[in-house]
């Protein structure tokens, strides 16, 4: 029996779309909300497939320390990437491509999940990024070694104010 639970971390973060030609373009931030999807097969005495605490500790952990109140630009923006550092102290973290809600998703549960649930018996099967309150990106993991999308809320596409 498989058996799934969720744990919801909220933070701040900008961010800017390099190439989009539209007001994302420009550098504008997020209350993001990032859901994440554990999965397990076995409990423990308790009855957990793992602690919530430790999904907290390590999740909200790794998005304080990388993501949260710093800025997510991709590491092909040299002009973002040069503004940032222009300001005194700085925090920013570079993905291999733009930082939309659905590359962020991607990013945190292809290689920041297995990272933090590697000496855990659990696995990380969706994570949900909500930009807004109205517009969330899905990622899910599939069988196979891909994952796959989906876009939610009332926009098409992410990373839209």
């Amino acid at each position: 029996m498989n058996l799934t639970i969720m744990r919801r971390i909220k933070f701040c973060a900008g961010h800017r779309l390099l190439g989009h030609g539209g007001k994302c373009e420009f550098f504008h931030g997020h209350n993001y909300t990032a859901e994440f999807f554990v999965e397990g097969q076995e409990t423990d005495q308790i009855g957990r497939i793992i602690d919530f605490a430790i999904l907290k500790q390590r999740f909200k952990g790794w998005i304080d320390e990388h993501w949260d109140h710093g800025f997510v630009l991709n590491r092909e923006d040299q002009n973002g990437i040069a503004a940032a550092k222009m300001v005194q102290p700085c925090k920013y973290f570079l993905l291999p491509y733009n930082p939309t809600a659905e590359n962020m998703a991607r990013y945190l549960l292809e290689v920041v999940c297995p990272e933090l649930l590697a000496d855990s018996a659990v696995r990380a099967v969706r994570v949900v990024i909500w930009e807004t309150d109205e517009a969330c990106a899905i990622v899910s993991a599939d069988t196979g070694a891909t994952s796959s999308l989906e876009v939610c809320g009332s926009e098409v596409g992410g990373s839209s104010i």
